[in-house]
């Protein structure tokens, strides 16, 4: 009962911090047209001093050129400026304000900053140097260039006069103590790209570079690099300093302690010996003591704790006193090294899968390291601390994945996390007690960039988005993306894309998955919203255009073309077990949607964006069938030919009636001097079946369709013709109609389609406007026999036989005259 309490007392005052932090979201100031609150600013001049951080220094110079970007004027330094920036601590300016009362709000706080009118002079100022940052580039994000400027392509909005509205802004200290992202599995495509882009086999400084202006223009500040070929620290010297005069802390993913990569370890194995504490502790502490002092003089978070070689278990059992040891050493490696209290080095112990076990047997780890607990690899959390647990100095971190490799398939493709899901487990996390530390799994990062939106602005302020609001989030991600005219279409696409691509992921995705008829069901889906976002496609800026493909386009029409290729693979393994040759049709659009795959991800890889993202798309996603698989590329699915038949199919009725396209006859006969000639496309459904050419005679001809009829004695046959006129003027064309060799019975079809006076608008217009006609005619039927064939035979040439619907009871008038029966290829 008390831990309940407890629980409820602490949700109330996450409740209460969460509110105030909503209502501190940074309002706009920033405007196009002026107001009688605003002033306009003229110079574009900054002023910020040389003792600031380098980060704060290089984020000043990105806002300069983004001036540029807007204004088509750069702005420049000078020490009388319109734009002052500075920091706490560090600028005696913002230091006396402080003191006045101006900016009193910034005292004590991490990562905070104040936007604030003094006299003429904007003022961005920062509790801290990432708080500097942070207001820094929310001018650049208010002036119009996106965060995602580069990573996506958004495109920046020139505007000729900026004005400042008077007042004070901040959106106050973030929620989440640390925010960042993982870059993993990052061959092929990331490797590649890198390769492609920056011509280095690794991540170096420049492309870090890229990464690091992302997180901080997201007000991130953490990041664990690439790790599955590249080593961050080793194989480029500038990366770590680049890390840190950018203002980014650096962190080792859950299987690399003390700040080493595991390629290092990998690339000299017999050097280090083997991964094993118990039989090699002296090589490994060794290896433990050069990653600190690498980055002793940095603010980066040390993972400790320890996994198996690889990101393996480290055995079958669940060795706490090992563990418990490894840890010890580790502590006292960091406290030798820095000469400090270990305690003053940020740690974070990851309880990642069987890790869990040791956590759960009893092993504990000292009060100031941060526990890092992980979701499923599925966006699950798969639990929060108990309240008592919360109680802990180091806090509570969460390891979330919109990537994986793994059981039971790899996740890598393609974005396939639903809006909802993540915010639905984001908000579980936060109120659970999981506020110290968020790191997201983001692959290649590329083509995750509103996943990765999303995460960053919740570890900012998880309360601000509801149930309620959730989607104001996207609408105002597509607003700043594609402009605010397009947002509503936009932002409804990208959910329904979201939630769509969520459903199975392309690598799990076969013909098995869903019945025909739900494939059916979700192909029309994907196809209405691939419909939808091609109309917008047409209705953005060009300037928008390769941003939109990125971002809502491609998911669309890549997801939705496996969906094509899958549906297409399951109805020619369905009909090919009934015989039926409309199974080489289907066989023939899956290979089509196979070819299309790779057009369209060749397109997102050389054509788009002028070929800046070559590689970004090569990920294998067709064909897997561990997840494990090393097939060396995509393999269009199994399908079947099946051999012409004989004869044609037979026809089982389905709601009582039988539905026969005029093309899928039993037999056919053709005529002395004339053949029955299918021409593709005409009608309302599949085609049309004439004999040509119509100067011959029709003589014996005549077409054959076989259906069952579960022993209804009469039918009443609809057969639908093309509206042909009575071209030879002889009263009207005749066809005859009959059952199992009955007496023919003749159907004079349009001997009324005339213009005459009784027939002009009762039959006429209305017939010819809707181009066919539908006669029906009663014929008894054989209630003991198992199959029955209809025949026609036309006395006149010229006839265009479209449809034949058999109603046996229950046929209801349909413009499409009802969905085709299904059929079968006996032999009768």
């Amino acid at each position: 009962m008390i831990q309940r309490h407890f629980l409820l007392k602490s949700l109330m005052v996450v409740a209460f911090w969460a509110y105030v932090l909503c209502v501190k979201a940074t309002d706009q100031f920033v405007f196009f047209q002026p107001s009688s609150e605003m002033w306009q600013l003229r110079q574009y001049t900054v002023s910020v001093s040389q003792k600031e951080h380098s980060c704060v220094q290089l984020a000043v110079g990105n806002l300069l050129s983004d001036f540029g970007k807007v204004t088509g004027k750069a702005a420049t330094l000078s020490d009388a400026a319109e734009i002052l920036v500075g920091t706490v601590g560090v600028n005696p300016q913002i230091d006396q304000w402080v003191k006045q009362g101006e900016l009193r709000d910034l005292k004590g706080k991490t990562e905070k900053y104040i936007i604030k009118t003094i006299g003429q002079q904007l003022v961005i100022a920062g509790s801290d140097k990432r708080g500097t940052v942070y207001g820094v580039y929310e001018l650049s994000k208010q002036l119009g260039v996106s965060p995602w400027y580069y990573w996506a392509d958004v495109p920046v909005e020139k505007h000729a006069t900026l004005y400042i509205k008077k007042g004070v802004f901040t959106d106050g200290e973030p929620a989440v103590r640390y925010r960042g992202l993982f870059l993993n599995d990052e061959a092929p495509c990331l490797t590649t790209w890198v390769k492609n882009t920056f011509g280095t086999d690794y991540g170096g400084h420049l492309f870090y570079e890229k990464v690091f202006e992302l997180i901080l223009r997201l007000k991130g500040n953490y990041l664990w690099p690439a790790m599955w070929g590249w080593a961050f620290y080793a194989d480029d010297p500038e990366n770590l300093k680049t890390a840190d005069r950018m203002g980014v802390m650096m962190g080792t993913s859950h299987h690399e302690p003390m700040a080493r990569n595991h390629q290092e370890y990998a690339r000299h194995r017999k050097e280090w010996g083997a991964w094993n504490y118990a039989t090699n502790k002296q090589n490994l502490d060794r290896f433990f003591r050069e990653g600190i002092e690498r980055m002793k003089h940095t603010d980066d978070i040390v993972t400790i704790g320890m996994r198996g070689d690889g990101d393996e278990a480290m055995g079958n059992g669940t060795d706490t006193r090992l563990l418990e040891n490894i840890i010890q050493n580790q502590r006292r490696i960091i406290k030798e090294v820095t000469k400090r209290p270990a305690k003053e080095t940020p740690q974070i112990w990851a309880l990642y899968k069987e890790v869990q076990d040791y956590y759960d047997a009893g092993l504990r780890v000292p009060d100031d390291v941060t526990i890092l607990l992980c979701d499923d690899n599925w966006g699950n959390v798969r639990r929060i601390p108990t309240a008592e647990e919360q109680k802990r100095k180091g806090g509570w971190g969460l390891y979330y994945h919109v990537d994986y490799v793994g059981a039971p398939r790899n996740s890598k493709w393609i974005n396939v996390t639903p809006i909802q899901n993540m915010w639905e487990q984001l908000q579980l996390a936060y109120n659970g007690g999981i506020q110290k530390l968020w790191i997201l799994n983001v692959g290649d990062l590329k083509p995750m960039e509103y996943p990765i939106q999303l995460f960053m602005d919740m570890a900012w302020n998880p309360s601000k988005y509801r149930v309620d609001n959730l989607l104001d989030h996207t609408r105002q991600f597509c607003a700043e993306s594609f402009g605010e005219a397009h947002a509503d279409e936009a932002a409804s696409l990208l959910n329904l894309v979201s939630k769509y691509n969520g459903r199975i992921t392309a690598e799990m995705l076969d013909a098995r998955t869903y019945t025909c008829e739900e494939f059916e069901q979700v192909v029309n889906e994907y196809r209405a919203l691939e419909t939808r976002a091609l109309r917008l496609f047409l209705e953005l800026n060009p300037a928008c255009q390769d941003a939109y493909r990125q971002l809502i386009l491609f998911p669309v029409q890549a997801m939705g073309n496996i969906y094509e290729m899958y549906y297409a693979q399951a109805m020619n393994l369905q009909l090919a077990k009934q015989g039926d040759p409309d199974a080489n049709l289907w066989a023939e659009r899956c290979r089509q949607a196979f070819k299309r795959d790779s057009l369209l991800c060749a397109y997102y890889n050389k054509v788009m964006s002028g070929g800046k993202w070559d590689g970004m798309m090569i990920q294998k996603h067709i064909g897997y069938r561990m997840w494990n698989d090393n097939f060396p590329a995509d393999v269009c699915p199994r399908l079947i030919a099946v051999p012409q038949p004989e004869h044609g199919p037979v026809f089982s009725p389905c709601d009582g009636y039988v539905s026969i396209e005029a093309e899928h006859t039993y037999s056919r006969q053709d005529a002395t001097k004339a053949q029955w000639t299918v021409i593709p496309y005409m009608g309302r459904t599949l085609s049309g079946v004439a004999l040509m050419p119509y100067t011959a005679a029709t003589d014996q001809a005549q077409l054959t369709y076989r259906f069952t009829s579960s022993g209804v004695k009469t039918a009443k046959v609809h057969v639908v013709t093309k509206s042909t006129l009575d071209y030879l003027d002889k009263g009207g064309l005749v066809y005859e109609v009959s059952i199992d060799g009955q007496a023919p019975v003749p159907v004079n079809f349009n001997k009324d389609l005339n213009e005459k006076p009784e027939n002009i608008y009762s039959v006429y217009y209305p017939t010819v406007a809707k181009r066919v006609v539908e006669q029906v005619v009663e014929l008894p039927l054989d209630d003991q026999a198992e199959v029955h064939s209809l025949t026609i035979h036309p006395q006149d040439p010229g006839i265009v036989f479209e449809k034949v619907v058999i109603d046996l009871g229950g046929y209801q008038p349909q413009y499409l005259f009802g969905k085709e029966s299904p059929k079968t290829y006996k032999k009768y």
